[in-house]
Protein backbone atom coordinates (compact mmCIF):
# COMPACT_ATOMS: atom_id res chain seq x y z
CA UNK A 1 0.00 0.00 0.00
CA UNK A 2 1.33 3.19 -0.83
CA UNK A 3 1.91 6.04 1.21
CA UNK A 4 -1.15 7.74 -0.23
CA UNK A 5 -3.17 5.31 0.23
CA UNK A 6 -2.74 4.27 3.70
CA UNK A 7 -3.42 8.08 4.59
CA UNK A 8 -6.58 7.54 2.74
CA UNK A 9 -7.51 5.03 4.17
CA UNK A 10 -6.68 6.00 8.15
CA UNK A 11 -8.69 9.30 7.01
CA UNK A 12 -6.03 11.64 7.31
CA UNK A 13 -6.60 12.95 3.83
CA UNK A 14 -9.87 13.03 1.56
CA UNK A 15 -9.23 10.28 -1.95
CA UNK A 16 -10.22 12.69 -4.37
CA UNK A 17 -7.71 14.54 -5.89
CA UNK A 18 -9.08 17.48 -7.19
CA UNK A 19 -8.34 19.75 -10.79
CA UNK A 20 -8.70 23.17 -11.82
CA UNK A 21 -8.75 22.19 -15.13
CA UNK A 22 -9.01 26.13 -16.09
CA UNK A 23 -10.29 29.72 -14.65
CA UNK A 24 -12.50 31.45 -16.82
CA UNK A 25 -16.11 31.02 -16.93
CA UNK A 26 -19.17 32.52 -18.57
CA UNK A 27 -20.59 33.21 -15.73
CA UNK A 28 -19.96 35.92 -12.89
CA UNK A 29 -21.45 34.12 -9.71
CA UNK A 30 -21.56 36.26 -6.74
CA UNK A 31 -19.69 33.64 -4.49
CA UNK A 32 -17.08 32.52 -7.24
CA UNK A 33 -14.04 31.56 -5.01
CA UNK A 34 -11.55 32.05 -8.11
CA UNK A 35 -13.43 35.63 -9.22
CA UNK A 36 -14.03 33.77 -12.60
CA UNK A 37 -15.58 35.73 -15.33
CA UNK A 38 -15.60 36.03 -19.19
CA UNK A 39 -12.59 38.58 -19.31
CA UNK A 40 -9.83 36.42 -16.41
CA UNK A 41 -6.47 35.61 -18.12
CA UNK A 42 -7.22 31.35 -19.46
CA UNK A 43 -4.83 29.88 -16.72
CA UNK A 44 -5.46 26.24 -17.58
CA UNK A 45 -4.00 22.63 -16.77
CA UNK A 46 -3.73 21.80 -20.56
CA UNK A 47 -6.27 19.49 -20.95
CA UNK A 48 -4.09 16.70 -23.30
CA UNK A 49 -2.73 16.44 -19.69
CA UNK A 50 -5.15 15.51 -17.87
CA UNK A 51 -5.49 11.92 -18.30
CA UNK A 52 -1.57 11.50 -17.56
CA UNK A 53 -2.03 12.95 -13.97
CA UNK A 54 -5.12 11.15 -13.73
CA UNK A 55 -2.84 7.49 -14.25
CA UNK A 56 -0.25 9.14 -11.73
CA UNK A 57 -3.39 9.71 -9.27
CA UNK A 58 -4.64 5.76 -8.97
CA UNK A 59 -1.02 4.61 -8.75
CA UNK A 60 -0.27 6.58 -6.02
CA UNK A 61 -3.44 5.77 -4.57
CA UNK A 62 -5.94 8.52 -4.91
CA UNK A 63 -9.42 6.90 -4.88
CA UNK A 64 -11.38 9.26 -7.04
CA UNK A 65 -10.90 12.64 -9.41
CA UNK A 66 -12.78 16.14 -9.37
CA UNK A 67 -12.19 18.30 -12.25
CA UNK A 68 -13.81 22.12 -11.36
CA UNK A 69 -12.69 25.67 -12.48
CA UNK A 70 -14.17 28.21 -14.22
CA UNK A 71 -16.28 25.93 -16.22
CA UNK A 72 -14.63 23.44 -17.40
CA UNK A 73 -17.03 23.22 -20.46
CA UNK A 74 -15.14 26.12 -21.91
CA UNK A 75 -12.16 24.11 -22.35
CA UNK A 76 -11.75 22.32 -26.11
CA UNK A 77 -11.41 18.43 -25.65
CA UNK A 78 -12.37 17.91 -22.26
CA UNK A 79 -15.57 15.57 -23.10
CA UNK A 80 -12.65 13.13 -24.30
CA UNK A 81 -10.28 13.78 -21.19
CA UNK A 82 -13.01 12.92 -18.65
CA UNK A 83 -13.63 9.88 -20.45
CA UNK A 84 -9.71 8.89 -20.49
CA UNK A 85 -9.97 9.78 -17.22
CA UNK A 86 -12.67 8.17 -15.95
CA UNK A 87 -10.90 4.84 -17.08
CA UNK A 88 -8.58 5.56 -14.59
CA UNK A 89 -10.63 6.33 -11.39
CA UNK A 90 -14.22 7.58 -10.70
CA UNK A 91 -14.70 10.90 -11.87
CA UNK A 92 -16.75 14.35 -11.07
CA UNK A 93 -16.70 17.38 -13.37
CA UNK A 94 -18.48 20.58 -11.80
CA UNK A 95 -20.34 22.96 -14.47
CA UNK A 96 -22.59 26.17 -14.16
CA UNK A 97 -24.73 23.88 -16.61
CA UNK A 98 -25.23 26.74 -19.49
CA UNK A 99 -23.22 25.38 -22.05
CA UNK A 100 -24.83 22.40 -23.02
CA UNK A 101 -25.80 22.77 -26.30
CA UNK A 102 -26.95 19.97 -28.62
CA UNK A 103 -23.34 20.00 -30.11
CA UNK A 104 -21.78 19.72 -26.92
CA UNK A 105 -24.37 16.79 -25.37
CA UNK A 106 -23.02 15.28 -28.88
CA UNK A 107 -19.27 15.39 -27.64
CA UNK A 108 -20.41 13.85 -24.42
CA UNK A 109 -22.14 11.13 -25.17
CA UNK A 110 -18.79 9.43 -25.23
CA UNK A 111 -19.33 9.93 -20.86
CA UNK A 112 -21.97 7.47 -21.45
CA UNK A 113 -22.00 4.30 -19.20
CA UNK A 114 -18.61 5.94 -17.88
CA UNK A 115 -18.02 6.25 -14.04
CA UNK A 116 -17.94 9.91 -13.92
CA UNK A 117 -20.75 12.33 -13.48
CA UNK A 118 -21.59 15.87 -13.99
CA UNK A 119 -22.38 17.84 -10.95
CA UNK A 120 -24.71 21.35 -12.02
CA UNK A 121 -24.64 23.76 -9.95
CA UNK A 122 -28.57 24.49 -8.46
CA UNK A 123 -29.09 26.86 -5.47
CA UNK A 124 -32.91 27.46 -5.12
CA UNK A 125 -36.62 26.42 -6.87
CA UNK A 126 -37.27 30.06 -7.81
CA UNK A 127 -35.58 30.79 -10.55
CA UNK A 128 -35.16 34.72 -9.16
CA UNK A 129 -33.28 33.59 -5.91
CA UNK A 130 -31.29 31.07 -7.84
CA UNK A 131 -30.57 33.54 -10.91
CA UNK A 132 -29.73 36.58 -8.28
CA UNK A 133 -26.81 34.90 -7.31
CA UNK A 134 -25.42 33.33 -10.58
CA UNK A 135 -27.04 35.12 -13.43
CA UNK A 136 -29.70 35.73 -15.77
CA UNK A 137 -32.03 32.46 -17.29
CA UNK A 138 -29.04 30.29 -14.91
CA UNK A 139 -32.11 28.57 -13.78
CA UNK A 140 -33.95 27.87 -17.14
CA UNK A 141 -30.79 26.55 -18.65
CA UNK A 142 -29.76 24.56 -15.81
CA UNK A 143 -33.31 22.72 -15.68
CA UNK A 144 -33.16 22.25 -19.47
CA UNK A 145 -29.64 20.77 -19.36
CA UNK A 146 -30.38 17.99 -16.75
CA UNK A 147 -32.70 16.06 -18.36
CA UNK A 148 -30.96 16.13 -21.80
CA UNK A 149 -27.42 14.36 -19.93
CA UNK A 150 -29.76 12.04 -18.44
CA UNK A 151 -31.06 11.00 -21.44
CA UNK A 152 -27.68 10.50 -22.94
CA UNK A 153 -27.06 7.75 -20.29
CA UNK A 154 -24.62 10.59 -17.78
CA UNK A 155 -24.90 10.82 -14.24
CA UNK A 156 -25.77 14.14 -12.97
CA UNK A 157 -25.18 14.98 -9.77
CA UNK A 158 -27.01 18.74 -8.11
CA UNK A 159 -25.09 20.93 -6.23
CA UNK A 160 -26.54 23.49 -4.38
CA UNK A 161 -24.46 26.55 -1.94
CA UNK A 162 -25.60 29.29 0.16
CA UNK A 163 -25.73 30.67 3.34
CA UNK A 164 -28.00 28.64 5.34
CA UNK A 165 -30.53 27.56 2.95
CA UNK A 166 -34.09 27.21 4.65
CA UNK A 167 -35.86 23.35 5.01
CA UNK A 168 -39.09 25.00 3.01
CA UNK A 169 -36.35 26.11 0.12
CA UNK A 170 -34.43 23.19 0.89
CA UNK A 171 -37.56 20.59 0.26
CA UNK A 172 -38.79 22.97 -2.83
CA UNK A 173 -35.55 22.19 -4.45
CA UNK A 174 -35.53 18.42 -3.52
CA UNK A 175 -38.58 17.93 -5.28
CA UNK A 176 -37.27 20.30 -8.09
CA UNK A 177 -34.54 17.69 -8.46
CA UNK A 178 -36.21 14.30 -7.90
CA UNK A 179 -38.56 15.72 -10.78
CA UNK A 180 -35.62 15.98 -13.05
CA UNK A 181 -34.16 12.29 -12.25
CA UNK A 182 -31.47 13.66 -9.89
CA UNK A 183 -31.85 11.72 -6.82
CA UNK A 184 -31.26 12.40 -2.83
CA UNK A 185 -27.91 10.46 -2.89
CA UNK A 186 -26.36 12.91 -5.76
CA UNK A 187 -27.67 16.08 -4.42
CA UNK A 188 -25.04 17.86 -2.41
CA UNK A 189 -25.83 21.06 -0.24
CA UNK A 190 -22.35 22.83 1.30
CA UNK A 191 -21.91 26.72 2.55
CA UNK A 192 -20.23 29.47 0.97
CA UNK A 193 -16.40 30.08 1.68
CA UNK A 194 -16.16 33.64 2.42
CA UNK A 195 -13.00 33.61 0.22
CA UNK A 196 -12.72 34.87 -3.17
CA UNK A 197 -16.28 37.16 -4.80
CA UNK A 198 -17.79 36.50 -1.76
CA UNK A 199 -15.73 38.60 0.53
CA UNK A 200 -16.66 41.70 -1.34
CA UNK A 201 -20.45 40.74 -1.13
CA UNK A 202 -20.24 39.92 2.86
CA UNK A 203 -21.15 36.03 2.06
CA UNK A 204 -19.97 32.68 3.65
CA UNK A 205 -18.25 31.50 6.77
CA UNK A 206 -14.77 31.70 7.77
CA UNK A 207 -12.48 28.76 7.14
CA UNK A 208 -8.57 28.00 7.34
CA UNK A 209 -7.09 24.84 6.73
CA UNK A 210 -8.10 22.94 9.86
CA UNK A 211 -11.92 23.89 8.34
CA UNK A 212 -11.39 22.64 4.90
CA UNK A 213 -11.59 19.13 3.35
CA UNK A 214 -7.75 17.46 3.30
CA UNK A 215 -7.97 16.96 -0.77
CA UNK A 216 -4.92 17.65 -2.87
CA UNK A 217 -5.89 20.26 -5.15
CA UNK A 218 -3.76 20.75 -8.45
CA UNK A 219 -4.08 24.11 -10.95
CA UNK A 220 -1.73 25.93 -13.42
CA UNK A 221 -0.40 27.85 -10.58
CA UNK A 222 0.37 25.05 -8.07
CA UNK A 223 -0.64 22.36 -5.50
CA UNK A 224 -3.20 23.60 -2.78
CA UNK A 225 -4.61 21.74 0.47
CA UNK A 226 -8.00 21.80 -0.75
CA UNK A 227 -9.97 22.45 -3.55
CA UNK A 228 -11.05 25.54 -1.43
CA UNK A 229 -7.71 26.87 -1.55
CA UNK A 230 -6.68 28.14 -5.34
CA UNK A 231 -8.97 30.92 -4.66
CA UNK A 232 -8.30 34.71 -5.89
CA UNK A 233 -9.64 37.59 -4.50
CA UNK A 234 -9.01 41.42 -5.67
CA UNK A 235 -8.06 39.72 -8.80
CA UNK A 236 -4.94 37.82 -6.85
CA UNK A 237 -3.92 34.52 -6.28
CA UNK A 238 -4.56 33.34 -2.16
CA UNK A 239 -1.55 31.53 -1.20
CA UNK A 240 -1.78 30.69 2.33
CA UNK A 241 -2.96 27.36 1.35
CA UNK A 242 -0.26 26.42 -1.07
CA UNK A 243 1.55 23.25 -0.69
CA UNK A 244 4.11 23.79 -3.44
CA UNK A 245 3.90 25.15 -6.59
CA UNK A 246 5.73 21.80 -8.20
CA UNK A 247 2.80 19.71 -9.29
CA UNK A 248 4.63 16.73 -11.25
CA UNK A 249 5.58 14.15 -10.69
CA UNK A 250 2.30 13.83 -8.48
CA UNK A 251 4.85 12.62 -5.96
CA UNK A 252 6.02 15.84 -4.93
CA UNK A 253 3.01 17.19 -4.11
CA UNK A 254 1.51 14.72 -2.58
CA UNK A 255 4.18 14.23 -0.58
CA UNK A 256 3.81 17.53 0.72
CA UNK A 257 0.32 16.72 1.69
CA UNK A 258 0.87 14.07 3.52
CA UNK A 259 3.88 16.17 5.82
CA UNK A 260 0.78 18.78 6.99
CA UNK A 261 -1.66 16.84 7.03
CA UNK A 262 0.56 15.13 9.91
CA UNK A 263 1.15 18.10 11.01
CA UNK A 264 -2.47 19.42 11.33
CA UNK A 265 -3.96 16.64 13.21
CA UNK A 266 -1.78 17.71 16.13
CA UNK A 267 -3.46 21.09 16.34
CA UNK A 268 -7.40 21.76 17.61
CA UNK A 269 -10.01 22.77 14.40
CA UNK A 270 -10.95 26.05 14.94
CA UNK A 271 -13.63 27.99 13.42
CA UNK A 272 -16.58 26.65 11.97
CA UNK A 273 -17.77 23.06 11.25
CA UNK A 274 -15.37 21.60 8.55
CA UNK A 275 -16.56 22.06 4.62
CA UNK A 276 -17.63 19.02 2.79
Amino acid sequence: MTAVAEAVSGGLIGGRLWLYANYHCNLTCAYCLTESAPAVARRQIPVGGLPGIAAEAREAGFTALGVTGGEPFLVAGMAGALAAMAAELPTVVLSNGTLFTPRLLNELTVLAGRDVAVQISLDSADPEANDEMRGPRNFARVVDAIPRLRARGIRVRVATTGDGVEPDALARLCELHRSLGVSDEDHVVRPIVRRGRAIDHGLGVDAGLADLPAELTITADGAFWSPFGPTVHGGRLDTDLLLTRTTRPLSIPAAAMLRIAGAATSRPASGPPRIR
